[in-house]
């Protein structure tokens, strides 16, 4: 079944990269310049249908005005959702030298589809190569998700899986080192470094890890907050520990 996506960044980038996947543009007589104008290049480029839509003549005001064109403005396109990658295809072969650097992400239960989304534009970003998802108790991967992201979810390959804690001894089993994220952890993030392959693991909203998660984490650590504010939305802490332990990111090495 297709997502209806209404962020033009998100499904230029399907475009780009899978064209074979989207299905039609449906655009607003006003949305024919600018990005969607790009994205309604791009599909005819391709042969893919771009459909323009009449609408009444509305009365907006100066905000509503600027938001023509872009998300807000009506237009969508029709994009079948990509297909999760097997897990073995996220990480290196066993008895591979997974010592050539990398970063990974699994996220424990995960329910908001903006924190998703915002995690996979991040990781776009630094070029994290890899997220696992849990398949239960977690935000479905839907068009908020695509949108959010920006075309980052065409950019990480990504497993769902149900039992993560398996999922997570596989990923040791590659070579890559396990890191929880707790605000109950004894020990902050700034004991380690980019000195190895990490899998960083991030908790649910409110409960954060799991036990079985925990288990399996060869550490945990946390953020110390400096401020009055003592926690972060998922997504922020997610950029933080992303930007810090990406081989391209300006953490401390």
């Amino acid at each position: 079944m297709a997502l209806e996506l209404k962020n033009p960044h998100s499904v230029m980038a399907a475009l780009q990269s899978r064209p074979i996947d989207v299905t039609e543009i449906r655009l607003t007589a006003g949305a024919v310049q600018g990005s969607w104008g790009d994205v309604a290049d791009e599909a005819r480029r391709q042969r893919i249908p771009v459909v323009i839509k009449k609408s009444a003549p509305q009365k907006m005001n100066r905000r509503q005005s600027e938001d023509q064109g872009r998300r807000t403005a009506g237009s969508v396109a029709l994009v079948k959702p990509r297909i999760p990658s097997a897990l073995s295809e996220l990480f290196p072969d066993p008895g591979q030298d997974a010592q050539t650097g990398g970063l990974w992400l699994a996220l424990d239960c995960i329910q908001d589809p903006h924190n998703i989304g915002a995690i996979f534009r991040t990781a776009a970003f630094f070029g994290v190569r890899g997220i696992v998802l849990t398949k239960d108790r977690s935000a479905p991967i839907n068009a908020t998700v695509y949108d959010v992201a920006s075309g980052g979810m065409e950019a990480v390959p990504f497993a769902v899986e149900t039992n993560l804690s398996r999922s997570i001894s596989q990923a040791k089993e590659t070579g890559v080192w396990i890191m929880g994220t707790s605000e109950h952890a004894e020990e902050d993030v700034s004991a380690y470094s980019q000195d190895r392959p990490w899998l960083i693991v991030i908790g649910n909203e409110e409960k954060g890890l799991r036990r079985l998660t925990l288990e399996q984490c060869d550490v945990v650590t946390r953020l110390t907050p400096t401020g009055i504010v003592d926690s972060l939305n998922a997504s922020v802490a997610a950029g933080i520990m992303i930007a810090r332990f990406s081989p391209f990111g300006p953490g401390i090495k």
